[in-house]
């Protein structure tokens, strides 16, 4: 499906993920930009949001355009979204808050979020699935190492892309798409995802965790993973009739599933449920 600029206005939730705050490798103006005309009832952070991993294992890179993602944070909260925090792998720490309505936000170490329609969804970050996914040992290590100076090597294309007034492309992206071993483990990652909300009794799952975005149906269920801001730069939004959408930073409409077909009363109430 060719882009789309999706349809302006206030949406019903938004999912993002993978920020990295705190690292080198994150695109912390653009997340500040998307945020700065963001208008949701609720927001989900899925995950790796602050990357106290990196921060305590490399020197923190933390400049303004990372005080600006805390600030249009701290705006959408003033303005009355409801912000739900389900930490990752990289911010684990923060699991130590689950179950608590902390002033700003709800933790959670995962919850279901039912879109309009009436769809049951698992919002969980996606390191659970690593016993599944992951072979580990010096392989694993050596792609880290890789990973990072593929990120590394983005950045300083995408600089030099941006002073000849081109849009940004991922690098990083397009040499996992070339590989063999990336798309299949990608691939387990999806069905690990899908078997979870299988077993659980849901409709599908929100996720993160693997830098690569995707909206699917599949056997019925839906994959949704809203990506990254180090190398996809992309949300998830579920628009106010259940629409869900995969965007670009710009606002684009990535990809999109329309909400499911049902008969609605006329003075049904449409008010978002509580986090789970």
């Amino acid at each position: 499906m060719s882009p789309a600029i999706a349809s302006g206005g206030r949406r019903r939730a938004v999912f993002l993920s993978d920020v990295h705050l705190g690292s080198k490798h994150c695109h912390a103006d653009d997340l500040a930009s998307f945020l700065s005309t963001l208008e949701c009832a609720r927001l989900y952070l899925v995950g790796d949001i602050v990357d106290l991993w990196w921060m305590a294992q490399r020197r923190a890179s933390w400049g303004h355009s990372h005080n600006r993602v805390v600030e249009m944070l701290h705006k959408l909260r003033r303005a009355g979204t409801e912000i739900v925090y389900i930490p990752g792998n990289h911010d684990r720490p923060i699991r130590r808050f689950c179950g608590l309505a902390l002033p700003a936000m709800q933790v959670r170490r995962r919850t279901i979020h039912v879109t309009a329609d009436g769809r049951r969804l698992l919002v969980t970050h996606g390191d659970d699935y690593d016993s599944v996914t992951h072979f580990g040992g010096l392989q694993e290590k050596f792609g880290d190492w890789l990973y990072y100076r593929i990120l590394t090597g983005n950045q300083m294309l995408n600089r030099i892309r941006r002073r000849l007034g081109r849009r940004y492309w991922s690098l990083s992206e397009y040499l996992k798409r070339q590989s063999g071993t990336a798309e299949r483990f990608i691939a387990r990652f999806v069905q690990a995802g899908l078997d979870d909300a299988r077993r659980r009794g849901l409709d599908g799952i929100v996720c993160g965790h693997i830098h690569r975005a995707g909206l699917i149906q599949r056997d019925g269920l839906i994959y949704a993973n809203d990506g990254d801001w180090v190398e996809s730069l992309t949300a998830l939004a579920e628009d106010m009739d259940g629409t869900l959408r995969l965007l670009s930073h710009t606002g684009e409409t990535l990809a999109m599933l329309p909400p499911r077909l049902r008969l609605v009363c006329e003075n049904e109430e449409k008010m978002l449920p509580r986090a789970a």
